[in-house]
């Protein structure tokens, strides 16, 4: 099965190639992510990515998700500043000690370019033990 017809089902939203995002927006009527991407085109050259949010980044960026396009080979650095710029005023604090999941992977390295499709997690460091 290729990437762009996997489905995972999950914590969260879950992916779905972009003609099923746009029947499922569609059917819902949701002003969410699912309908979000139905205005969104695969073939205009940028990549499109699904950010997700967890414990204080989600207090700071106010939003659980939120789909970004950002221009073809851009890396997870690219993403990173680009929702510093989307949520200036408490992120950016977060986002400098944060840790990345990138579809599910952890990201050492910030010059990674980003699949199209990808969902970035953002996970703040956690206190606790």
């Amino acid at each position: 099965m290729s990437d762009r017809n996997r489905v995972r089902v999950g914590h969260g939203a879950e992916r779905y190639a972009a003609d099923r995002r746009v029947r499922q927006g569609a059917e819902c009527g949701s002003a969410g992510s699912a309908a979000t991407w139905a205005t969104r085109t695969e073939n205009d050259g940028g990549t499109t990515l699904l950010v997700r949010y967890f414990a204080s980044a989600r207090a700071a960026a106010g939003v659980e998700e939120e789909t970004v396009r950002l221009p073809h080979g851009a890396t997870v650095a690219d993403a990173v500043t680009a929702l510093r710029e989307r949520h200036p005023e408490q992120l950016p604090r977060i986002l400098a000690a944060a840790g990345f999941l990138l579809d599910g992977v952890a990201v050492r390295d910030t010059a990674r370019p980003l699949p199209d499709g990808g969902e970035l997690d953002v996970l703040p460091p956690f206190a606790g033990g």
